[in-house]
């Protein structure tokens, strides 16, 4: 294992036997807000899934350089926090235990040897969607899972590039996003209603986004 983390009961076999349908919702997480809540909601509803998958990014690859990235621990913790009490979400550490980059195509892969016979489908917001073409092991990806599109404020409609196949579900569009919510905490203006409470604390807590 690669990180100060342990490996989720997710992870183990004898949960894996039953699974069908697995959503995977991942990304940066930085911070995890009330807009994943809904997603995960949404895409359990809308797909009939067996579960969602919260999939914390060890290192995101396309931000390198960007913007500086609150630590791993970190950012697993406060997902951990947003995911309790929520029915049929789980919280992974495949990406964080794999170590360097985190490219969905390699964690898709280690999910189908996980759940063997389960149908994956990743779910992206439609500000992503557009750039797929952009990710890495793209074929591998397509050939792998179900690409899954929401509508979030300012991009709804955006779609993947020619040659995706994709489902697109309805989630409620909230404006919030963690860019803002970075932005509010560092300039002191509040964000509750915009995280859980629990995730909140632990942002006050730790000092996260103050400068």
């Amino acid at each position: 294992m690669n990180g100060p983390w342990r490996r989720w009961p997710l992870e183990s076999a004898a949960v894996h036997a039953g699974l069908k349908r697995i959503g995977i919702l991942g990304g940066t997480f930085d911070p995890p807000h009330v807009g994943h809540v809904v997603a995960a909601a949404a895409a359990l509803w809308e797909l009939t899934l067996d579960k969602v998958i919260l999939m914390t990014a060890n290192i995101p690859w396309q931000k390198v350089g960007t913007r500086s990235v609150t630590s791993a621990p970190d950012r697993l913790a406060m997902v951990t926090l947003l995911a309790e009490g929520m029915a049929n979400v789980q919280v992974s550490t495949l990406e964080l235990d794999r170590g360097g980059n985190s490219f969905t195509a390699d964690t898709v892969q280690e999910l189908k040897a996980l759940h063997e016979g389960a149908e994956l489908f990743v779910i992206i917001g439609s500000d992503i969607a557009p750039s797929l073409d952009t990710w890495k092991k793209t074929d591998e990806l397509k050939a792998s899972a179900t690409m899954v599109v929401y509508d979030r404020p300012g991009s709804a409609g955006g779609s993947p590039p020619d040659g995706w196949p994709f489902r697109r579900i309805a989630v409620p569009q909230l404006a919030v996003s963690s860019t803002d919510i970075r932005d509010r905490h560092r300039e002191g203006r509040p964000v509750d209603g915009l995280v859980p409470p629990a995730v909140l604390r632990y942002i006050n807590d730790r000092g996260l986004y103050t400068t």
